[in-house]
C-alpha cells in the first residue's frame, strides 16, 4: 500500500496521480488534503512519512507547491528517505542507490504527463542492493 498526501498547491496533481494508480490497481491511503482550501504541508506530509515509517504503509509519495517543503518534513521522520524528483534519471537513481521509500513531485513544478513518468520510474525501479549502496545508506541512517 502506498501513503499519498499533498498540501493545496499540489491537490490537483495528487488528484492525477491516484487515478493513475487505479489504473495501475495500485493501493494507496489519502492522507489528505482533500480540497485546494489553502492548508499546511506538514500536516499532511508528515502523516504519510509516519504511515510509511511505521510500515503501515510501504511507501510514499508526498506533493506540494514546489515538493521542498513537504519533503523537508517528511525527511524530518527517522526511516524516510524522501527523494524530490523533476525526472525519471533522479527517480530510477534514488531507488536504485538510495533505496528512497518516498517521492516528492512539486505541483507547481512538473506537469502532470512527465509527474505520471516519474511515479512509474519510482514504482517500478528496485533497489540494487549493491553492497556501495547498502554502505552509503547506513550511514544516512546513522
Amino acid at each position: 500500500m502506498l501513503a499519498i498526501a499533498s498540501d493545496h498547491g499540489g491537490f490537483a496533481l495528487k488528484q492525477a496521480v491516484m487515478a493513475h494508480l487505479d489504473k495501475r490497481g495500485m493501493a494507496y491511503h489519502d492522507f489528505g488534503t482533500y480540497s485546494e482550501a489553502s492548508c499546511d504541508y506538514p500536516d499532511f506530509g508528515r502523516a504519510a512519512a509516519l504511515a510509511v515509517a511505521s510500515g503501515e504503509c510501504d511507501r510514499g509519495i508526498v506533493i506540494c507547491g514546489t515538493g521542498i517543503g513537504i519533503s523537508i518534513t517528511a525527511n524530518k521522520v527517522p526511516g524516510i528517505r524522501c527523494a524530490l524528483c523533476t525526472d525519471c534519471f533522479c527517480a530510477e537513481a534514488t531507488r536504485l542507490h538510495n533505496d528512497a521509500n518516498m517521492l516528492a513531485l512539486g505541483g507547481r513544478v512538473v506537469g502532470e504527463g512527465l509527474a505520471l513518468k516519474i511515479v512509474d520510474t519510482f514504482l517500478d525501479t528496485p533497489f540494487s542492493n549493491d553492497e556501495r549502496h547498502k554502505r552509503r545508506i547506513a550511514k544516512i541512517e546513522g
